[in-house]
């Protein structure tokens, strides 16, 4: 029996519908059709999905008879794993390279308008609004995609550590070099963004595991 004969015959089995496998499973009913009549191959994705909610197991849904070589599909099966990893190592740049970005963007702006009848509303744009924001997105959609696993949890510290060094490179620092005397990060500022990120975390954690 060949991989799509498989796929069908655990989707009649388990008693759904193209349409209604499509739909938990994420994809347009017309892939679930091409990957029954072999037309295209799931990636291992939507196999771990399927293997759920056909409640058969990743071995019998994928092991070959021994009349048939099923060398091929393993193939694919690796290079398509290849290929969401890469995905998602992207992924991870991208989300925390515009974190990044609007944080170093957030101190920029507060460098060049920090007048004091400007300083206070800058601040407050730039870190309880704009970062707040874009602490909480990232985090969700970390977790909702997966990003990084079980590493998930640990970026509310990440962006808590971030936040603390907001008040410090914009106000701290200025007033070091005025006075010549350290002034230590705003230490405060670490549960607020790690809260607000493990908001985030939490949310795409639960979302993520929904739509399992």
């Amino acid at each position: 029996m060949n991989i799509g004969s498989k796929i069908k015959q655990a989707r009649n089995d388990s008693g759904l519908t193209q349409e209604r496998a499509a739909e938990l499973i994420g994809v347009s009913r017309q892939t679930v059709s091409n990957w029954e009549n072999e037309k295209s191959y799931p990636d291992i994705v939507s196999v771990i999905k399927m293997s759920d909610i056909y409640n058969v197991s990743l071995d019998k849904l994928l092991k070959e008879d021994s009349n048939m070589n099923g060398n091929g599909y393993i193939d694919y099966l690796e290079d398509s794993t290849n290929v969401v990893k890469s995905r998602n190592r992207l992924s991870k740049i991208i989300l925390l390279g515009v974190f990044l970005l609007i944080w170093a963007a957030a101190q920029i702006v507060f460098w060049f308008t920090a007048e004091p009848t400007r300083a206070g509303g800058v601040a407050v744009l730039s870190l309880w609004i704009l970062l707040s924001v874009t602490a909480f997105v990232i985090s969700l959609l970390s977790a909702k995609m997966n990003l990084f696993g079980k590493i998930k949890w640990a970026l509310p510290a990440f962006f808590g550590f971030m936040f603390m060094l907001v008040p410090f490179s914009a106000f701290g620092f200025s007033g070091t070099q005025a006075v010549h005397t350290f002034r230590w990060p705003d230490f405060p500022m670490l549960p607020v963004g790690a809260l607000i990120s493990l908001a985030g975390t939490a949310i795409g954690a639960l979302i993520s595991k929904k739509t399992r």
